[in-house]
């Protein structure tokens, strides 16, 4: 008889220990439940399409479906994800359980996602890069979420320390187990993601804004074609 394994922890005294494909898929499933609710639950395409989004995500990553689909399936073990069959659907659709399964509210999801999505980042970063998911009245209210974060059992953010030459200190999810922040922490702290990852993260501000006024240059469009059709 072959013997049963058993799904993977994710909320152990040992903390998180999840690959860097289940956390992509995982927190672009939490951000499209907020910013596409029309399009949620998603297929395993639509969530391909957000991993490898070229705004809003640091790492830039190009992950393909079979990588997308084992990340699900190990999401679903860690009962984090379930499948959300329909009779009019054509293809298997999926939503993430993470308010269940963490006891987190939207801001929370918020703040846990965008951390997920782009790296580290103050609490101001935050703030501005999680609008459409969670408005925050202000970095007060962003450092109370990251506060009930860290106090989570196990925690799920930690602070990282100060890079130098900056002032303000920067977050850091947990979910890739204690090593990987451990050694992410000794980068922050030498000094070697103070440049790159810094330049990356406001090319891909810059390109969200890009897009951003290119589709409220469509809509102006449409509105003036529906104008001026009225005339003609």
């Amino acid at each position: 008889m072959t013997e049963t394994q058993s799904p993977p922890e994710t909320d152990s005294a040992d903390g998180f220990d999840f690959t860097q494909e289940e956390i992509r898929v995982l927190g672009v499933m939490i951000e499209k439940a907020f910013v596409t609710p029309d399009n949620y639950p998603m297929s395993v395409n639509a969530i391909m399409t957000g991993c490898n989004q070229l705004t809003g995500r640091e790492p830039v990553m190009n992950l393909g479906e079979s990588a997308v689909q084992d990340a699900i399936d190990s999401l679903i073990a860690r009962k984090l994800v379930s499948r959300r069959d329909s009779a009019s659907a054509r293809v298997a659709k999926y939503e993430h359980l993470v308010r269940l399964r963490h006891s987190l509210p939207p801001a929370e999801q918020a703040v846990l996602a965008t951390l997920m999505l782009r790296g580290p980042q103050t609490a101001g970063e935050i703030r501005q890069r999680s609008e459409r998911m969670h408005g925050f009245a202000d970095i007060a209210a962003v450092e109370a979420v990251i506060e009930h974060l860290t106090d989570k059992y196990p925690p799920m953010v930690a602070a990282l320390p100060r890079a130098p030459g900056t002032k303000e200190t920067r977050f850091a999810h947990l979910l890739a187990g204690e090593a990987q922040f451990q050694a992410l922490a000794e980068s922050v702290g030498s000094g070697a993601l103070t440049g790159g990852g810094a330049s990356r993260g406001r090319t891909s501000e810059l390109e969200e804004e890009v897009r951003h006024l290119r589709e409220e240059l469509a809509a102006l469009r449409a509105e003036f074609d529906q104008f001026r059709a009225q005339f003609d």
